[in-house]
């Protein structure tokens, strides 16, 4: 089996091109943080380039998901292999967790020990372009997840916005030395590391659902038996069930019909139900319908429906 019939191509090129702009930022911040750092003598633009280091690998681990996840149907995979790609998302989260883990510790620990940092003006300069350009990735890495459906490209948005965020601890520990005050940056790192946790750890759960053969959403299975509800062909229907794998929903349904209508007829409103549900749900989705006729000896079977 080489595909499956009406089964939708994904525009994945787009998932690779945000990525690897990603990449390049992280490449050039990356540099600048560690060298910053050094000259500077601040610790916490250090630990901030070893964080963009992190997304670097984390944006090939995505790279990988999205090229696996792309590839067709197969004999040993007849539903595809977008979970590749959902693995991909949560190897991404699971780095996310630690990294935000180690932002709060080291921040926790410099806070308990009364270390002060005054990294000086430079520090601010470098974090508030990591700021900036970090944000920027994220926000157009979110709308792309958003439009794809992808749970690898939302964890590395995640991700990206998690640096940002740790940037955005060393840029206040910067303003924080200027007027005096050494704790800024700790403060800033705990509250910081225990979003990016929080962040890390939503990721992870959706992605556990999915493998778990979690369904979607009550929202999306109800604007789904609202648009079956709508063909007046339908009697009725049972066993209406869902799976993600990766970016798209599989979705199978027992639908029941005038037993006296042909086969050709049952057809027909086969392919309005399937219809009727891929217009139903806002992401690439496949469909599978069985048709019975409707007659009372066979209720008895569909009560679990």
């Amino acid at each position: 089996m080489n595909d499956l019939p009406g089964r939708t191509s994904f525009p994945i090129d787009s998932g690779a091109r945000v990525t690897m702009l990603g990449i390049l930022i992280n490449l050039i911040l990356l540099t600048a943080k560690l060298i910053g750092g050094f000259l500077t003598g601040s610790l916490g633009l250090i630990a901030d380039g070893f964080h963009s280091a992190s997304d670097l690998a984390t944006d090939l681990a995505v790279l990988g998901g999205i090229h696996l996840g792309a590839r067709k149907p197969d004999a040993n995979h007849a539903y595809g292999h977008g979970r590749y790609e959902t693995i991909a998302g949560g190897i991404v989260a699971g780095a996310l967790m630690l990294v935000g883990a180690y932002i709060a510790w080291s921040a926790g620990s410099a806070l308990y020990s009364q270390r002060t940092s005054y990294p000086g003006f430079a520090v601010i300069i470098i974090a508030a372009g990591s700021v900036l350009s970090k944000e920027w990735i994220a926000r157009r890495t979110f709308r792309l997840a958003e439009r794809l459906r992808s749970p690898a490209l939302r964890a590395n948005a995640w991700h990206h916005r998690s640096d940002a965020l740790s940037s955005i601890a060393v840029l206040l520990g910067g303003a924080g030395s200027l007027f005096g005050f050494g704790h800024a940056d700790q403060l800033a790192g705990i509250i910081v590391g225990l979003m990016v946790i929080t962040a890390g750890s939503r990721t992870v759960g959706n992605v556990l659902h999915e493998l778990t053969e979690g369904g979607i959403s009550q929202s999306e299975l109800a604007s789904i038996q609202e648009a079956i509800s709508r063909i007046p062909e339908v009697r009725n229907w049972h066993k209406l069930r869902t799976r993600r794998v990766g970016r798209e929903v599989f979705v199978d349904l027992h639908v029941l019909i005038d037993p006296e209508l042909s086969v050709l007829e049952g057809h027909r409103i086969s392919m309005q139900v399937e219809e009727a549900v891929r217009n139903a749900c806002r992401h690439p989705v496949n469909v599978l319908v069985h048709v019975e006729p409707d007659i009372p000896e066979l209720a008895a079977h569909n009560l679990d429906g």
